[in-house]
């Protein structure tokens, strides 16, 4: 059998991290003096699993909304001879200045800081410790790292734990006494975002032994300052930097250079590409490998001949010379030796999306909007890539709305029928867990939209049953509002229904605790109050029914909820409704079923409305076999409890058993039995003969029909001896006699390898 897409486990490594971060307390720490958190003492850990614990804590915090994360973590790691950490990436504003202080001590080798912008200049200080040992470093987009907190100097470093951090750093309070002095073994390095009153050539002066430099998004003052590193750099990124003849003069005397990245966003530059430049940047640096030039003006005269002519052989390709925001194909074009990104087929989309998603959501942006048009309109022939791609741009920019919006539309498209059958347990695991990151993060209609569309995708309740509580909460949060956008009300209320359909009463309860029943009977209301029977009426009571099927408290909470006056209301604004009928009496007949309850419908109101559903033709027999049900219980319970003159129970018996008799025997139904308790609790009495008399009906009728699904059933519940003794009573009816011999004849025929 072939392998599915993403069908490789998980590592023990990766399994093992992920259980002890998530029982810290009961694997290798212990609570300390003010709930602060410690590792045992005869705890030492190397770098492999220090690395893959620290980074894997962060994924975590970002990426699962069930992980707590822990105040004092990075505290774990401050002694090294019990911890090594070497590698480190950090992302966003949960990294604070105590954080990287609590690491300082550690004799780090790379360091990646991303978007962490609630860091300031205390974490300059911090960066210093690592001078020694530091090979490569990122701060993008880390805006307020060289900025102080209320004017505090540099080198205040308070220990205290009960410091406040969460105020931003001041804009105004510019740190200037910070350079890289003594790092110098720094080759990598990152400064993309770097604020513009900060000056490039001052700060990066001491780094004699750079290899590759990111500055995207920086403001340069002056450009020669680069040529210091002529002999040794083999990577520039100047994105979004803006090109003169200087710059471009500088960059051609950089010799080594393997990969330059002079592109921009689509927005008209200044600078025009011209042949003369060109043909410059080829001829002279002879080492490159890999150029971005996208996003620029491509003059006429730009075209590929003479990019061959210049180079004298094709080591790669420029993009076209039509208009450079026209489309990802003319203005997006990375040129590689080996990839070409830009939209002209799937290779080019996928590989933009993976070149551009840490660093430029911008372009991701575009790129998966492109896959989504080849995933809707044409087909996806690297599913595996395609999905892991998008799952990770989901994943590295949970804030950006314009990444959440194009990926959740992509996903499904990318999880329909049409891919399913190539995709695996784990990697649609995978796609639920991002999905639900973005409802989580964007209340926005678009996203809520695409979200909760692409669920629908899934077998429900099977495969989101691993985030069961967590899908429940996201929708009735969606449906609380209101005024809701009336596509989402629908898909939300459809996938609430599915959810609670054919799974364990567990379930059921801890649904009806989060507010399950006030939420759709609050949409029953505002459809009431509009006049409307729509889809989303019908599936709020089917969602009603399906939740209170054996589940006594989530019965009580209908009750509670005026649900019995909403459900007259109903009735009398839409009396031809025969789906919303069938769906409201099943609800009820679920009420019925327990005894604490029957009490509540016994009032001459409610009798009087089930007994005039017994005439009802409308769903086939569904709904009058539904309230003949309600009373049946209701019955059940003897002549004692009928309290009420009008109407009266011998009435209301009779026209039970005329309605029992007009049933069509062999009728399909639209219904589906999980047990037969509550029907066969019916059987041994004699109190009411109607009551008995329906439930044999019922049982005749499955067992007719449906014989493989309900022969099992009924004789694994013990029915086939209730039927018996329905025989052998002398109160039973001779109809329901005769009725009684037929589902015992049929499930003894019935192969035994059906049970």
């Amino acid at each position: 059998m072939a392998a599915k897409a993403g069908d490789d486990p998980e590592s023990l490594m990766t399994l093992a991290t992920v259980f002890c971060l998530r029982n810290l307390r009961k694997t290798m720490c212990y609570q300390g003096l003010r709930n602060k958190l410690c590792l045992r003492s005869d705890i030492f850990l190397p770098s492999e699993i220090c690395d893959k614990l620290v980074n894997t804590y962060m994924e975590l915090i970002h990426t699962d909304s069930n992980f707590e994360p822990e105040e004092s973590f990075f505290q774990l790691f401050s002694d090294p001879r019990s911890t090594r950490l070497t590698r480190v990436q950090l992302r966003e504003d949960f990294v604070r200045d105590r954080d990287l202080e609590a690491i300082r001590k550690q004799d780090l080798i790379e360091l990646h800081l991303t978007y962490c912008n609630s860091l300031s200049s205390r974490s300059l200080k911090t960066l210093s410790c690592f001078r020694d040992t530091l090979v490569s470093l990122c701060l993008f987009g880390c805006s307020h790292i060289f900025y102080r907190k209320s004017g505090a100097p540099l080198a205040c470093i308070e220990d205290t734990e009960d410091e406040e951090e969460e105020s931003p750093a001041s804009r105004q309070a510019l740190e200037t006494d910070f350079n890289f002095q003594g790092f110098n073994r720094l080759r990598l390095l990152n400064l993309g975002g770097l604020p513009d009153e900060v000056d490039a050539e001052t700060l990066l002066r001491p780094l004699r032994s750079l290899t590759s430099l990111d500055l995207s998004n920086v403001q340069l003052l002056g450009t020669a300052f680069l040529t210091q590193w002529k002999e040794r750099l083999a990577s520039l990124v100047l994105y979004n930097v803006d090109l003169s003849e200087e710059l471009v003069s500088t960059v051609v005397e950089l010799v080594n250079l393997r990969h330059l990245d002079i592109s921009r966003e689509s927005r008209r530059p200044k600078f025009k590409m011209t042949r003369k430049t060109l043909t410059a940047i080829v001829q002279r640096l002879l080492n490159l490998v890999s150029l971005d030039i996208s996003g620029h003006m491509m003059l006429d005269n730009c075209t590929v001949p003479h990019f061959e002519e210049a180079m004298g052989r094709p080591r790669w390709r420029a993009p076209p010379p039509d208009s450079p925001t026209r489309s990802l194909s003319s203005s997006h074009q990375v040129v590689v030796s080996a990839q070409v990104t830009g939209s002209k087929n799937e290779d080019q989309v996928l590989n933009a999306i993976e070149a551009y998603t840490e660093f430029r959501p911008e372009l991701a942006h575009r790129a998966i909007n492109q896959l989504f048009d080849i995933a809707r309109i044409q087909h996806c022939s690297q599913l595996l890539r395609a999905l892991q791609l998008v799952i990770a741009a989901l994943k590295c920019h949970k804030y950006d709305k314009s990444i959440q919006v194009t990926g959740s539309a992509a996903l499904f498209y990318l999880t329909n029928t049409e891919y399913r059958s190539d995709q695996s347990v784990r990697l649609r695991r995978e796609v639920i867990q991002v999905v639900l990151n973005g409802m989580e993060q964007y209340q926005e209609v678009t996203v809520q939209r695409n979200c909760c569309l692409t669920l629908c995708n899934f077998s429900i309740p099977e495969e989101l049953e691993f985030q069961y509580s967590r899908v429940n909460q996201l929708l009735l949060k969606i449906l609380e509002p209101a005024r809701q956008d009336e596509s989402i009300q629908r898909i939300a209320v459809h996938l609430c229904n599915a959810l609670v359909c054919q799974v364990d009463n567990h379930h059921k309860e801890a649904v009806g605790k989060m507010g399950f029943v006030k939420t759709m009977l609050n949409l029953i209301q505002k459809k009431l109050q509009d006049r409307m029977c729509d889809q989303v009426m019908e599936f709020s009571w089917s969602a009603l029914w399906n939740i209170t099927d054996e589940t006594p408290d989530n019965c009580q909470m209908f009750l509670n909820c005026r649900g019995m006056n909403l459900f007259l209301e109903c009735l009398q604004e839409f009396p031809d409704k025969q789906e919303l009928h069938r769906n409201m009496l099943g609800l009820l007949g679920n009420v019925a079923e327990v005894k604490a309850l029957r009490p509540q419908l016994l009032t001459p109101q409610f009798i009087s409305v089930f007994s005039n559903l017994l005439d009802s033709k409308a769903d086939g027999i569904e709904v009058s076999y539904n309230a003949c049900g309600v009373l049946s219980h209701i019955m059940f319970d003897g002549p004692e409890v009928w309290s009420m003159e009008e109407p009266r129970r011998d009435s209301v018996m009779d026209k039970m058993w005329d309605a029992i008799q007009s049933w069509d025997v062999s009728s399909r139904r639209n219904i589906n039995y999980r047990s037969f308790e509550p029907i066969l609790r019916l059987l041994p009495q004699s109190i009411s003969p109607v009551s008995q008399h329906w439930a044999t009906w019922a049982l005749y009728n499955l067992v007719s029909v449906y014989p493989s699904k309900y022969c099992p059933l009924l004789i694994k519940e013990g029915g086939m001896s209730l039927l018996e003794n329905v025989l052998e009573l002398d109160s039973s009816q001779p109809e329901t006699k005769d009725m009684a011999r037929t589902p015992l004849d049929q499930s003894r025929l019935e192969p035994q390898g059906l049970f």
